[in-house]
This record gives structure tokens, sequence and C-alpha cells, in this order.
């Protein structure tokens, strides 16, 4: 009778772990940060019918990087737990903590299982607060662990070089014109050093707006809006499409018909 082959669960998580880093690492990058009236999402995504980002409920939002299928069903996972807590008990009582939480179980039961191959994802999951002391950004790598971020964050490609460049030039009480400038000088950066230029037909921009009168604070900035911000930025930038911004809204508290997002 052979040997079985034996691997030692320390090098079998170090293999999956590893497995799950590099599918993450192909994808483009998204970057999330907090300005003066809210929380901007930013990625470099031309595909206008499959998006990195999307609303979750009133005040969350969640953005993914790796790949589409697996994220998406963790999207339709947080809308559902969302929908059915702020019926069953109170819309307050839906918070990205929660939402984090529930994730975070998710991704560390299906690392952990031998059974399946672990998960290659990256998610951030935001919630807009009163003020922006009260904003709350959570990052959840492949394993489920949960980081607390504060500022700014950014995932997926060579999200530690843009997230070095983020952490050295963001500052409090930036406008939403300066932190998109910002997050397009930081995505455009090569992992060899140099720069490429970002149009706005390459970006995928939403907002959770703490100003908004409506319930539900996220909006899409899209078309002319989004190239008025660019240039106000400072940002070179042009784009074909329409002008105007989309707000996705329903009558339910999530956008559950939307796509979310994916990975070119």
């Amino acid at each position: 009778m052979s040997t079985p082959f034996y691997v030692s669960p320390q090098q079998a998580m170090a293999d999956r772990a590893e497995y799950a880093r590099k599918g993450i690492a192909r994808g483009r990058s998204v970057v999330v940060l907090q300005y003066a009236d809210g929380i901007v999402f930013v990625a470099e995504n031309p595909s206008r019918a499959l998006h990195k980002v999307s609303e979750i409920y009133d005040r969350i939002a969640f953005a993914a990087v790796g790949k589409y299928n697996e994220f998406e069903n963790l999207r339709i996972g947080g809308v559902r737990y969302a929908d059915l807590r702020g019926y069953t008990y109170a819309r307050t009582d839906v918070t990205a903590r929660g939402l984090a939480n529930v994730y975070a179980q998710t991704l560390g039961t299906i690392f952990s299982s031998a059974a399946e191959k672990p998960y290659e994802v990256e998610l951030i999951v935001a919630e807009v607060g009163e003020g922006p002391e009260d904003d709350q950004i959570y990052r959840l790598p492949h394993d489920g662990s949960i980081v607390d971020e504060h500022g700014s964050v950014a995932v997926g490609g060579n999200s530690d070089q843009i997230g070095s460049y983020l952490e050295q030039r963001h500052r409090d009480g930036m406008t939403l014109a300066e932190v998109l400038k910002l997050a397009v000088e930081s995505l455009s950066r090569d992992s060899n050093g140099g720069e490429r230029t970002l149009t706005a037909d390459q970006l995928e921009v939403a907002v959770l707006d703490r100003t908004r009168p409506q319930q539900r604070k996220f909006k899409r900035v899209l078309g002319g809006q989004l190239s008025r911000l660019l240039e106000e930025g400072g940002t070179s930038a042009s784009s074909g499409e329409s002008s105007g911004e989309s707000s996705e809204e329903s009558p339910g508290g999530a956008s559950s018909g939307e796509s979310s997002a994916s990975e070119e």
C-alpha cells in the first residue's frame, strides 16, 4: 500500500492564502476615501454593465475585487441579509459592522474548508454616518479577517503601492473634487513606477453622500458630472457618456436589481 501524501496544516493554509492573493492581485484596483460630505468609491472599470461598487442598504455600500461570480454571490447575500434585518427589526439595525461580520463568517468558513477552493475576493463595506467621525469602512480579505480602515483604503491590483500613495496625501476635510483627483492619480500609477492616463470612461465612481435629503445616501457619479468634477480637481479626463447622475432608486431599502463588481 502506498503511503498517503501528507501536507502540514500550516503549509496547506499558506498555499490557499497564496492562491487567493494571486487571484485578487490580477484584478484592477478599487480605492475608497473619506471626504467632507461622505465616502467616495473609485474603481478602474470600463464596463457599464458590471459594477465593482454597489449599494447594499440606506447608508451602506459594497466594493469588491476578484472573481465576479464569487463576490456577486456575496453581494446578493448581503442585500438579503440587510433587507431581512431591516424588515424584521428596524432600518437603523442594519449596520456596516453587522454586515462585515456576516461576510467574515462566510469567507472564513470557505477559506478553512478543505472541500473547496478559497474565494479569490477582497471586499470593502462602508457606512456613512451623520458626521465624518461616524463613518465606518471595513476591509475583508480572502481569509475572513476584518480590518477597520480610516481615511483611505485600496484593494486589488498593486494595492500596497496605491495605499501608501493615498496615506501620504489624503487628509481630512477634502472636497469631492479633491479626493477624486487623488484617487485617479493613485490608480494611474503602475507597479513599475510609471503613470497612465485614465479618462472618465474608464472609471466607475459612486458616493455615499451624507448631505442627501433622501434616506438612501448612495448615488453613482456619471458622465458629464464626473468629467466636471475631474476637471475641477485638476485631472484631465473626457467622457462620451451623457451628462447626469443615477441614484439607482427603488422602493425597497436595497438596490437588489443591480449588477455588482467585475474584474477586467
